[in-house]
């Protein structure tokens, strides 16, 4: 009954727009005072702090400090003449570099909103140029953006780790094979679309002349630095040089380095807004995370991971119809909620639930942030929707609406991906 109420008033606090990290306080504070749930503010306040005191949680300002740098150092640009050069050419070519370009940039920033703000704001304006319609161009990088949460290094894998108890260097090893999938699909429908709406290919063969005109060697030479850092970063982890943490810090340093002295696109006067807007994308995450710490625990100790877990089981014990009502419940979770939030909030619920019936922890990770990232385009809190929107002016209604062929190609990739679950735990 306690945890009932709690989600009535949870659901309240966010109907009248207060933001989440506040909602989830807030509704904290209310069990502490209005049910029987066995927390004081105390509790409250202690926990909110101890929640932060993690040392895999250091990886998350870090890593936006990186992405930041590499934003600004304009990697996205050569990852995407990198991949014009190989692609740009063929039916849906230049989508498809653009999809590969929020990959690789997702490899590097750990964030949707981020690489939507960063490859978007360069490729939205070349696909429009191109003859590309508008409401496709941003639907598709608005979408495309999600690699950002699936392909490592990913802030919602670190936040799964932490809550989990998994590590998180298994995470990222096992988002590897689905953010690649996930692409895959996304360029699949694009190359249908391309097909059956044609293109412009006098204009485009003009682009890819101009992009092209320096030769592979040069091309390859100016984008290397930017490729390789994936490789640095999950190479550190896989081989066990360096922790998630430790591959944070080498990435800013690297970026830094990569920025500064080798493509000279950041210089002093750079360095203050770029710590000034990676503090504003680090605090409001880092409220969520503690504020969603808290509101687990609450839940927690309202007994709801048993309950729900107790009730799940008794409606069915086939496998895969308990994933998919999971999957399921996480779709309209992530059409609402914040993803971190989320994340905090559903591990401790759904966890018992999954591991009764068999399946991997690692690969539950990988199906839960895939099935929220449905949720970085999805109204009316998507995110990556919100920051396509203020690129191209399009309302977030008609970029949802475009963006619905590429959610259905992104549910084909999370259904291969929870059925075969080799896709996640091939490396591992």
């Amino acid at each position: 009954m306690s945890a009932g109420v709690i989600f009535i008033v949870l659901i309240i606090f966010l109907a009248i727009a207060i933001p989440i990290g506040v909602s989830l306080g807030l509704t904290s504070v209310f069990a502490a005072f209005f049910t029987d749930v066995p927390i004081n503010v105390e509790y409250i306040v202690r926990s909110m702090a101890t929640a932060l005191d993690s040392y895999p949680l250091l990886a998350i300002p870090l890593f936006i400090f990186a992405g930041t740098i590499m934003a600004k150092g304009g990697m996205s640009e050569r990852l995407f003449n990198v991949f014009i050069f190989f692609v740009g050419k063929r039916t849906g070519g230049v989508p498809a570099a653009a999809i590969l370009t929020c990959l690789f940039f997702g490899a590097i920033s750990g964030s949707g909103p981020a690489t939507v703000a960063a490859v978007g704001a360069m490729v939205i304006p070349i696909l429009i140029k191109l003859g590309y319609d508008k409401g496709f161009s941003t639907a598709m990088i608005a979408t495309a953006g999600g690699l950002g949460v699936i392909i490592p290094p990913s802030i919602p894998f670190i936040v799964f780790g932490m809550s989990a108890g998994q590590s998180v260097g298994d995470l990222f090893i096992a988002g590897i094979l689905p953010g690649i999938l996930i692409a895959l699909c996304l360029i699949g429908y694009t190359y249908f679309y391309c097909r059956g709406k044609g293109e412009d290919k006098e204009k485009i063969n003009e682009v890819y002349n101009e992009i092209t005109k320096d030769g592979i060697l040069k091309i390859f030479s100016r984008g290397f630095f930017a490729l390789l850092t994936p490789v640095i970063i999950l190479g550190g982890i896989y081989s066990g040089i360096v922790t998630p943490t430790e591959a944070a810090v080498v990435a800013v340093i690297y970026g830094l380095i990569v920025s500064i002295f080798i493509y000279k696109t950041i210089h002093r006067q750079n360095f203050i807004p770029i710590i000034i807007e990676s503090v504003k994308v680090t605090v409001p995450a880092l409220f969520v995370v503690s504020a969603a710490t808290v509101f687990g625990r609450v839940l927690t100790l309202a007994r709801l991971p048993q309950s729900v877990s107790e009730f799940m089981v008794s409606l069915t014990e086939n496998p895969a119809l308990i994933i998919l009502i999971v999957i399921l419940i996480l779709l309209i979770v992530g059409m609402f909620m914040e993803t971190l939030a989320a994340i905090l909030i559903l591990t401790p619920i759904f966890m018992p639930v999954v591991t009764t019936v068999g399946f991997d922890p690692i690969h539950f990770g990988v199906i839960m942030i895939v099935a929220l990232a449905i949720g970085f385009v999805t109204p009316p809190v998507g995110m990556n929707l919100f920051v396509a929107s203020g690129l191209t002016n399009l309302s977030i209604m008609e970029i949802g609406k475009r963006a619905i062929p590429f959610i259905v190609a992104f549910l084909v990739a999370l259904l291969l991906i929870t059925f075969i679950p080799q896709i996640s735990l091939f490396f591992l």
